[in-house]
């Protein structure tokens, strides 16, 4: 009679169990939509990696910065400053562009920063001349910077963005939930599956005994 009147709350218990397991699924699943959105990994962003992949590292000395007179289109929006840094590479000597990270490099623009895409002209000019006067401070020092010479080069950027490292840390998270939920309703199916087949055996056990004692009582 106590194991009867057990059975309804760990039937719940397992109930809100199985319902835990699927809803981490369901959000890991959610999260790997997100980050194949903004990371480079799925659908169109996979790109980046194998764009990245050919990048090295390599030193180079910062040569000149100027802020062109001329804007460049940000996205369709608006119009938005450009610095371009020339910077030369210590091995070959060579006089390149140096851009923030890939996508400046993508986008086929020589600039080395532009701001974000706003409608406010003096603050746009005011945050590329900090800039810019950051790099100043930096003329004539060696620094590290990275360098594709078979697809790009008259390109060098300053920092990678898209690595595989980067990429495989993002999927980690998504990972994790998906098979901790994963584990959790395995294993209530498990627990569930033992529950019954010990009380199939313990039936049989009792049946087998009763008829035992019958048989004795008939004796």
């Amino acid at each position: 009679q106590r194991a009867r009147s057990q059975m309804p709350v760990s039937s719940v218990g397992e109930d809100r169990a199985i319902l835990l397991g699927f809803t981490m699924m369901a959000f890991s699943v959610l999260m790997f939509f997100v980050v194949g959105i903004t990371t480079p990994w799925l659908g169109y962003t996979k790109h980046f990696l194998l764009f990245s992949s050919d990048w090295v590292e390599s030193s180079c000395v910062l040569l000149k910065t100027e802020i062109l007179e001329e804007w460049v289109d940000c996205r369709g929006v608006s119009i938005v400053p450009c610095l371009r840094v020339k910077v030369n590479l210590t091995g070959s000597n060579q006089t390149t562009f140096l851009h923030f990270d890939e996508e400046l490099v993508l986008l086929a623009l020589e600039c080395f920063y532009i701001p974000k895409c706003r409608m406010d002209r003096t603050e746009l000019q005011k945050e590329v001349e900090k800039v810019k006067n950051s790099l100043d401070a930096q003329l004539e020092r060696t620094s590290l910077c990275f360098t594709d010479n078979t697809r790009h080069p008259g390109d060098t950027i300053l920092n990678r963005k898209y690595t595989h490292e980067k990429a495989l840390l993002a999927m980690l998270w998504p990972c994790l939930m998906l098979g901790g939920g994963a584990l959790l309703v395995g294993l209530v199916k498990l627990t569930q599956f033992l529950a019954h087949l010990s009380s199939e055996v313990c039936s049989e056990t009792a049946g087998e005994d009763k008829r035992q004692h019958t048989f004795a009582m008939k004796t």
